[in-house]
């Protein structure tokens, strides 16, 4: 138990890290993003869109899982204190990223005109696609210093070279939009944001870590030994990345194709904007389970592999499940409020789209960092092709005939099917899952607390931002109270918390506040 709590300690913290990080970029690329949305127009803006598509679907074949890979040696290797070993593996990964990426991007420049001519029917997005593929190159090394950051626990640094992408994406993208650039000042603002954080990155990984690790051996087997061992972890792995990645693309492909209305695709583009808020809290957990599951020994740790995979479904659903329900009830609000009368269809499809998250319920977010932290990168290989299986014919029959429509419900149906089966492989070989009577406790609190604000907020016909803080005000204090009132959470989780989150300074304190609140609540149902 103890090392469990210990396990947690650090993930909190790390999560902390994380989280100051995506808040602190994402708040910022907000700005920009409101900016360029009411700059560019709906049409201006659908049209950028596009321009991305390209460049995202084929930076997917750009890792091959050997960040993934960089990520789990280090954490173990650190273990072993083998500073050696962990220079050839940083060594590796960068040269396999930077020679990829460069492939990459002359690819990227020769089809960005039969992309745009003869797939898009955009002719005028042909020069765009070639700018930002630029981005592809960056991307390769800011990923791989990102991944041994975390491999390092340095979670820290990792939200540094976030923030500093963020920050030159806001600043130069709508300057130039400003200064009458349009769509290109959009472009070379994503696409200078990418290059000189990759940059930033790799030279913190340099001076920071790298020029202190001691050289290998010479009796080793060297940077191709490193790398082959590398890309035979990485591999299965990246190809269910790859898969979820190319099956995204592919719905943009479609989308773009089907959907001649630029403006259509702007109002989704703001819906997916604004769904990116719960990546406030989801992508801190998922980037710390991955570390914390690799600490795991399941031959002989069978009890603290269950225990901590529940624990990790159950907290991740504790704070993701109501802030989901959340957005869903206020999308319009607050798109009401950054936008005002524009976009109007975009709060309906931000409802459909953020629903995929309260499959966390089950454990979704937590399978994937499972099976990457024990190396099962096989199952989560077959668990990406079952997938895309489901997915491709789904964007194949539903955005033709629904347009926007058939993109949000086929990216929310299209991977049901492998997480039940993921789950189920879990359980059969882990004997691990989540605890459902609390997951149905979590959701039936959410519930509530949303089915109240959204009847509260009909009685009331004021300005939008109004609506907005109110509800947000109605949704937590139902929450806070409802879920320990029904057992959704329990004085054992909340003396788990306290403890995770002990290491935090001003925010444990924060923390405390609701926690109290939920202690008291318990108390007195007893």
């Amino acid at each position: 138990m103890e090392k469990a709590l210990e396990i947690g300690r650090t993930s909190a913290t790390g999560s902390f890290h994380v989280f100051i990080g995506v808040s602190v970029s994402t708040v910022i690329m907000a700005v920009g993003t409101i900016i360029l949305g009411r700059l560019l127009g709906e049409d201006g803006y659908g049209l950028y869109t596009v321009t991305l598509i390209p460049t995202l679907m084929i930076g997917l074949f750009r890792d091959w899982g050997v960040n993934s890979a960089m990520t789990k040696y280090i954490a173990s290797l650190r273990l072993k204190r083998d500073s050696s070993e962990i220079r050839d593996v940083i060594i590796a990964g960068l040269a396999f990223e930077i020679a990829v990426g460069l492939v990459l991007l002359f690819f990227s420049l020769l089809s960005a005109n039969f992309i745009a001519t003869t797939i898009f029917h955009r002719p005028e997005s042909a020069s765009l696609i070639s700018i930002i593929s630029i981005s592809i190159f960056g991307g390769s090394l800011l990923t791989a210093s990102q991944a041994s950051f975390i491999g390092f626990e340095k979670m820290g640094i990792n939200s540094f070279t976030v923030i500093c992408q963020a920050i030159v994406k806001t600043a130069v993208g709508p300057v130039l939009v400003l200064l009458g650039y349009g769509v290109l000042g959009a472009v070379l603002g994503y696409t200078t944001s990418f290059l000189l954080a990759g940059l930033i990155g790799l030279a913190t990984l340099y001076f920071a870590f790298l020029r202190r690790l001691r050289k290998a051996d010479k009796k080793r087997s060297g940077l191709s030994g490193t790398l082959k061992r590398m890309l035979k972890y990485g591999v299965p792995l990246s190809v269910s990345t790859v898969l979820g990645g190319v099956l995204t693309q592919f719905y943009g492909f479609v989308m773009a194709f089907f959907v001649v209305d630029n403006a259509v695709i702007g109002n989704y583009q703001v819906a997916v904007n604004f769904a990116v808020l719960l990546a406030f809290l989801s992508v801190p957990i998922s980037t710390v389970l991955f570390p914390m599951f690799a600490k795991l020994d399941p031959e002989n740790e069978h009890e603290l592999v269950r225990n901590i995979f529940a624990s990790s479904v159950k907290y991740t659903a504790l704070v993701l499940v109501p802030a989901t329900m959340a957005v869903m009830v206020l999308s319009k609000p607050m798109i009401g409020t950054l936008y005002g009368d524009a976009y109007v269809d975009a709060p309906f499809f931000l409802t459909l789209y953020v629903v995929t998250n309260l499959l966390a319920l089950f454990g979704n977010l937590s399978l994937g960092s499972f099976l990457a932290g024990l190396g099962e990168t096989r199952m989560a290989m077959k668990l990406g092709i079952v997938t895309m299986a489901f997915g491709l014919p789904a964007a194949l029959i539903l955005i033709p005939i629904y347009g926007i429509l058939g993109v949000v419900v086929g990216s929310v149906i299209s991977g049901i099917p492998s997480m039940l089966w993921g789950l189920w492989w879990v359980w059969k070989n882990y004997q691990a899952k989540a605890d459902f009577k609390c997951s149905a406790k979590i959701f039936a609190a959410s519930a509530i607390a949303a089915i109240i604000t959204y009847a509260s907020l009909n009685f009331i016909s004021l300005a939008e931002w109004i609506k907005l803080v109110t509800g947000t005000a109605i949704f937590l204090v139902i929450y806070i109270f409802t879920a320990p009132t029904i057992g959704a959470v329990t004085q054992t989780d909340i003396n788990n918390l306290r403890s995770m989150f002990s290491g935090l300074g001003i925010i444990s304190k924060v923390v405390h506040i609701p926690l109290e609140v939920a202690e008291k609540v318990v108390r007195a149902k007893k």
